[in-house]
């Protein structure tokens, strides 16, 4: 009978150890922050200060893993097929919105399949030039679009990105024509642009503000409704350009299906976090205005600029096959 009794206690023994590694608490691992775009740009740089955060809130590594390519769309795509664990979460902005429009063929629901967990923050764009364009304000830059038809060129982070789509709004309501260059990234459109190849753009004031401060880029204007604290010197576009005005976000969204406990915790973490003067100070000098609030409060963001994204991508007639 001996031979019957042990294998049956080395199985409930290995149950009981199964269910006690499934009852550890969150976390248990490291969690990875899915960022849609490559290192340099405004995603990659805030998406590791939430990282850092979280990893110091949760007691985990918190991972940073870029996916960059369309817009952001391969990294939301990943992330909506990731397990609703908790170990998986996506650092977004204004695209994820935004690529549901624009794209031809999306494998996901920007609403249905996630579950909204906090706004980190938001950003103003900011239009800078390289210091060869004569311009130094954007009423100059208008006029010298008009009397260089077609041959003024601006970089963006790629086709549909809110880069692309914040220039497109300001070309129709500016009436000038500007080529259009699409980069994979703001950051290799960055490294372009101090090089002298790109002259203009309109892109996160993240990783604008430091190059406009060294003196490499001229910032000409932000484009809130109003001048920014973090750039008080810089006027609004609305002041040159009436009615003028894009605000990106960014935040953190789980697979539709996390659990609620697990969100709450995530949300709790990096409220607490956003309320350092530290982490507030270094995201303020870098253009970014502290947010946090309640997962319903980020939902509702999100609802509201799927609808306007909407308005403003068919307006502008880009579409991505």
């Amino acid at each position: 009978m001996t031979r019957f009794v042990l294998p049956v206690c080395a199985f409930l023994l290995c149950c009981a150890l199964a269910a006690h590694a499934g009852a550890q608490p969150y976390p248990a691992r490291p969690v990875r922050l899915i960022v849609g775009f490559p290192p340099g740009g405004a995603a990659d740089i805030l998406g590791r200060h939430a990282a850092q955060a979280l990893t110091e809130g949760l007691g985990q590594q918190v991972v940073v893993d870029n996916r960059g390519g369309a817009g952001g769309l391969i990294a939301t795509e990943t992330a909506a097929r990731a397990n609703a664990d908790g170990y998986t979460l996506l650092f977004t902005s204004i695209p994820h919105v935004i690529n549901p429009h624009l794209y031809r063929k999306v494998t996901y629901d920007a609403v249905k399949d996630f579950v909204p967990v906090v706004q980190f923050v938001a950003v103003p764009l900011m239009m800078a030039c390289h210091p060869a364009l004569p311009a130094k304000s954007v009423k100059e830059l208008i006029a010298h679009a008009k009397a260089n038809s077609g041959q003024l060129n601006y970089g963006s982070g790629g086709s549909g990105s809110s880069s692309h789509l914040a220039m497109e709004l300001f070309k129709t309501m500016a009436g000038v024509e500007i080529v259009h260059i699409p980069y994979k990234g703001v950051g290799p459109m960055i490294t372009d642009m101090l090089a002298g190849q790109i002259r203009l753009t309109i892109s996160s004031a993240v990783p604008l503000s430091p190059q406009v401060k060294a003196g490499k880029l001229r910032g000409l204007a932000v484009t809130s409704p109003k001048r920014s604290p973090s750039f008080p010197d810089l006027p609004a576009i609305a002041e040159a350009v009436p009615g003028y005005e894009v605000v990106n976000w960014f935040g953190i969204l789980a697979p539709a299906g996390t659990p609620r406990a697990i969100v709450a915790r995530v949300n709790k973490d990096l409220n607490a976090a956003l309320g350092s003067a530290a982490l507030r100070e270094r995201l303020g000098s870098q253009g970014a205005d502290v947010v946090g609030g309640t997962p319903e409060e980020f939902g509702r963001v999100i609802q509201s600029d799927f609808a306007k994204w909407a308005k403003v991508v068919k307006a502008s007639g880009a579409r991505v096959d």
